[in-house]
């Protein structure tokens, strides 16, 4: 007890007020002028001038010390970037999953009505490209000016090959763009929010589709792949992510896509309809445009 005693009277005599500061009798001025800032931030070295007008003495360290747990991290302001129908198109291949049976999906949203199209592979090469591309367009009914994608090898060799903003293209990616008529684009480097559009949806088609797609398949000992995955999507297309009310346009892109392919390119008179990949095993496989009942088909074939 003496023992416990003498703890808890050299811990209390240890315990020592804060030694004042000359940065005390402007704290309160500091607070003021932060609160009065946001969401704006005025930097160290105004307030140290402001500072030593009223009389400061002290540096700018301990300044900066007592600020630091005040100053909110900056976030970047989002832009949205609305364009007119038939101007853009964005495209982006995004990871489900990767290893020895990677799975990847090809999304591609129509920049006005926000109109998407999804085809699942193994592959993100440029032949795969090209031909999810192909889709695309036949999906959506026509070409749009431009497709903005990333700065992958399956899109551009080398940028500003031959100037600023003249890039060496992949040969597959620039002779459909030849062929159907519209203008590659690709993002400055490190500004994958440049396709914002279709990077929002990528997060929604993982959280929507895959996620619960998933896990329904695992329920009953199946595993998701790139026919399984394909055999679902045009239907979720049809009737959920393409008739959902958009956060931003507050509209639906099915009904706004109406709209935009009357500004779209038309397709080559010789365009092939869409691909039906061979598939591992058999199974049914649902067609974008007339969606079938094939979960029940899907679980017979498979066991």
């Amino acid at each position: 007890m003496r023992r416990y005693l003498r703890d808890e009277q050299a811990s209390r005599y240890s315990q020592r007020e804060p030694r004042a500061t000359k940065l005390d009798p402007f704290k309160d001025y500091l607070l003021e002028r932060v609160a009065a800032a946001r969401p704006h931030w005025i930097p160290a070295t105004v307030l140290l001038r402001e500072l030593q007008e009223a009389g400061y003495e002290g540096g700018i360290s301990q300044l900066k010390a007592f600020l630091v747990p005040h100053k909110r991290p900056e976030v970047e302001p989002v832009v949205r970037f609305e364009t007119a129908p038939g101007k853009q198109m964005q495209a982006d291949f995004t990871v489900i999953r990767r290893g020895r049976e990677p799975l990847l999906a090809l999304v591609a949203t129509m920049g006005y009505s926000r109109a998407s199209f999804v085809r699942f592979t193994a592959r993100e090469d440029a032949a795969t490209l090209r031909d999810c591309l192909r889709e695309a367009l036949v999906y959506f009914g026509g070409a749009p000016e431009h497709v903005l994608f990333d700065n992958a090898k399956s899109v551009v060799i080398e940028r500003d090959a031959f100037g600023e903003g003249e890039h060496r293209w992949n040969t597959q990616l620039l002779a459909l763009a030849e062929t159907y008529g519209f203008t590659p684009k690709v993002c400055r480097p490190y500004r994958a929010k440049t396709k914002g559009k279709v990077e929002r949806f990528n997060r929604y088609l993982k959280e929507s589709f895959v996620v619960p797609l998933a896990a329904t398949l695992r329920s009953s000992g199946l595993k998701l792949d790139v026919e399984a995955a394909n055999a679902h999507i045009g239907r979720w297309l049809t009737e959920v992510a393409n008739t959902r009310r958009h956060a931003t346009t507050g509209k639906r892109p099915a009904v706004r896509l109406a709209a935009e392919q009357a500004a779209l390119l038309p397709l080559p008179a010789q365009t092939p309809g869409l691909a039906v990949p061979a598939n591992r095993r058999v199974l049914p496989r649902e067609s974008l445009q007339h969606p079938l009942a094939v979960y029940d088909a899907l679980l017979e074939v498979a066991t």
